[in-house]
């Protein structure tokens, strides 16, 4: 088996040491190198040929962001950026998204080398992914591992409220974070509200949420949990929690819940599908976007059986092809369709359903 070739790059001397550890650990892959700085790094490179780089969001000599855009400009290659998690550090790294970086890992803020240990799984999962994810070539299906259904938050119901008042729920993961503003950004201010789980750490999702407020015509935020659905109105699911849809008499609200992991994640697609299909039925539109693994294609299925329309992002514009083409082979998508075109699509099907005109 050829092992996944790593190069570390950050500044701290400790971080690079445990970096390396952790990926040299395990059998799939080694750390070739580690890098104190981009200018270092720059030389490691060429030299050594890396199948995926980790960055450190702040670098000396050359900013890491700099350098990000000129490696994906020049030689463009897999990029997990490892970040602070703080409020500037959650701003540099969906700029580092923005650029091209697969996704991020963050650092914790306090006893680093025992956290960076306790993380291990995550930073080995996404290296692979990373490894596997579609710069401009083609991307490998992998598959997630099984886990807890949405069964241990919420219950499938088979009565459901009648309601005219429509909906978008959307579901992401990896890539993510670039492809859902640029499904936002192209919709208009009386759209239907929107709830939205991407699987992000709690530390990320206010920074996500407000980021996605300054560039949309629609109002985002992060869900604090009974809020009204309203149009023109998007709601992220905190990192912390599952969001979930629910009805207070005529009115749509979000809610927020900590319970269980479900396909390894909290927040979970698979729980706010499943709550679109208990409380929304026929009036939502469900938007599957990229993402390793398969949550979330359960959640659509209930959702395309309570007879909501379900959208998914087609393999070509995906970073990683996981969660959509688990939710087709589920059955559970009414369309497939490329990322620029989604909102399109979905303004389309609202304006059969007699709620909005069709209009990006």
């Amino acid at each position: 088996m050829t092992k996944i070739k790593v190069l570390v790059i950050d500044d701290s001397a400790l971080i690079r040491k445990l970096l390396s550890e952790i990926i040299n650990s395990q059998s799939d892959m080694e750390a070739i190198g580690a890098a104190s700085d981009p200018l270092v790094a720059r030389e490691m490179i060429r030299e050594m040929n890396p199948d995926v780089v980790t960055l450190d969001v702040e670098m000396p000599k050359m900013d890491g962001l700099d350098f990000l855009e000129r490696l994906m400009r020049l030689r463009p290659m897999p990029v997990v950026m490892v970040s602070t998690m703080t409020e500037k550090g959650s701003d540099i790294t969906f700029r580092a998204l923005e650029l091209g970086a697969v996704d991020f890992i963050a650092k914790p803020k306090v006893d680093i080398a025992s956290g960076l240990k306790q993380y291990g799984d995550e930073i080995t999962h996404k290296i692979r992914i990373a490894k596997s994810a579609r710069l401009k070539k083609h991307v490998p299906t992998v598959t997630a591992d099984k886990s807890a259904s949405a069964d241990v938050v919420l219950a499938s119901v088979s009565n459901r409220i009648a309601s005219t008042e429509k909906l978008i729920i959307v579901g992401a993961s990896t890539g993510g974070t670039e492809a859902i503003k640029d499904f936002l950004v192209q919709l208009p201010p009386d759209c239907p509200g929107i709830l939205i789980t991407q699987h992000m750490p709690e530390a990320f999702t206010k920074s996500f949420a407000k980021r996605l407020d300054g560039v949309c015509r629609i109002s985002v935020h992060e869900a604090q949990g009974g809020e009204r659905v309203l149009p023109g109105h998007a709601f992220v699911a905190p990192g912390h929690s599952h969001l979930l849809l629910k009805r207070s008499g005529a009115n749509y609200m979000t809610e927020l819940n900590q319970g269980e992991l479900v396909s390894r994640h909290r927040p979970s697609v698979d729980v706010l599908f499943r709550s679109a299909a208990n409380y929304a039925g026929k009036n939502a539109i469900g938007v599957i976007l990229t993402g390793m693994g398969k949550d979330g294609a359960e959640g659509m299925r209930e959702m395309h059986n309570a007879g909501a329309y379900n959208l998914a992002q087609d393999e070509a514009s995906c970073v990683v092809f996981g969660m959509p083409k688990e939710a087709i082979a589920a059955g559970a998508v009414d369309e497939v369709v490329p990322l620029k075109d989604m909102a399109k699509s979905v303004l389309y099907k609202l304006s059969t359903m007699g709620k909005i005109s069709n209009r990006v």
